[in-house]
């Protein structure tokens, strides 16, 4: 049930029915604007990430694909894998990790936290690095392995289009007029955007990525990346690029305005919203803040 977060029999239970959070940073010069945020790190893993992991994990095991012989295996930038890595601790899944060498240490202790096994990939490469070595470890031994391929599987977005969605027009009591996110492996706007656009075709969905040469791990310049299959570009009214200096700045300033203490691509969101506030001035929108900042403390991301 949305919003019963009282008493969970497991662990897993607790994934998603996040909470969304008043944000009032642009409200002295848009006072007719609703913000609003879902805060994605009340998830028990931390992140969005939770809900795309576990969707694909249960996906696996109701098609037969996922078994206790085989090794959970994908890439990650850190997020998607911490929650691979719980959500296979918990079920009794082994849990193998290829990611980029220069993610943050934050990340790579809590993938080591829950007993999961860590490949790194050359940071120079980024995420597609990490896309291309996962897929030659699967061709040496496909049998060892579950791969649920998170850029490509349908089940990620479905947790969004069934879950992320669904609390939006219930805590918003449906008024949501725009909703704003950034794009990863674009499951979180793919599958909620297509929701709310099911749900009120006049709702504006603006999806943010970062600008080609940026600091913003785990998002995606698509242009310049290799393009996630799940990714619909016509669920998007505007695509547009974030600086990555205006992100870590709108980070900053929520977490010394407001206590909000959000990671990076939060930044970028609000910069999405900041962006949008100037057309349009007032209405109620409703963005995701993937993660913590907590994440993004040994980078500096709150060191100015």
């Amino acid at each position: 049930m949305i919003g019963d977060r009282t008493a969970a029999r497991t662990l897993l239970e607790l994934v998603g029915n996040t909470p969304l959070l008043r944000i009032r940073l642009f409200e002295a010069e848009f006072p007719r604007l609703e913000v609003y945020a879902k805060a994605e790190w009340f998830n028990p893993g931390g992140s969005v990430k939770d809900r795309a992991a576990l969707a694909m994990i249960e996906d696996g095991e109701r098609r037969g694909a996922l078994n206790r012989d085989k090794v959970i295996i994908d890439s990650t930038s850190g997020n998607t894998g911490i929650a691979y890595a719980m959500v296979g601790a918990a079920k009794g899944y082994r849990v193998k990790l290829v990611m980029p060498s220069n993610v943050t240490e934050e990340r790579k202790q809590l993938i080591a936290a829950y007993g999961a096994e860590i490949v790194y990939s050359d940071p120079l490469e980024g995420s597609d690095g990490a896309i291309r070595l996962v897929r030659e470890l699967i061709a040496a031994d496909p049998a060892r392995y579950f791969y649920p391929d998170q850029y490509s599987n349908p089940a990620n977005p479905l947790a969004h289009y069934n879950g992320t969605a669904l609390e939006i027009l219930e805590q918003t009591g449906g008024r949501v007029t725009h909703f704003v996110a950034g794009l990863g492996t674009t499951g979180t706007f793919v599958g909620t955007a297509r929701r709310l656009k099911e749900h009120d075709p006049t709702i504006t969905t603006v999806a943010v990525m970062p600008a080609e040469f940026h600091g913003l791990e785990g998002l995606k310049h698509l242009p310049s990346a290799i393009v996630p299959a799940i990714w619909t570009p016509e669920h998007a009214d505007q695509l547009w690029e974030s600086p990555t200096e205006a992100a870590y700045e709108l980070a900053r300033d929520l977490s010394r305005s407001e206590g909000i203490l959000a990671g990076h691509s939060s930044g970028a969101a609000l910069w999405g919203v900041a962006k949008l506030a100037e057309q349009v001035s007032e209405g109620v929108v409703v963005t995701v803040f993937p993660d913590s900042g907590e994440r993004y403390l040994s980078p500096g991301l709150y060191r100015r």
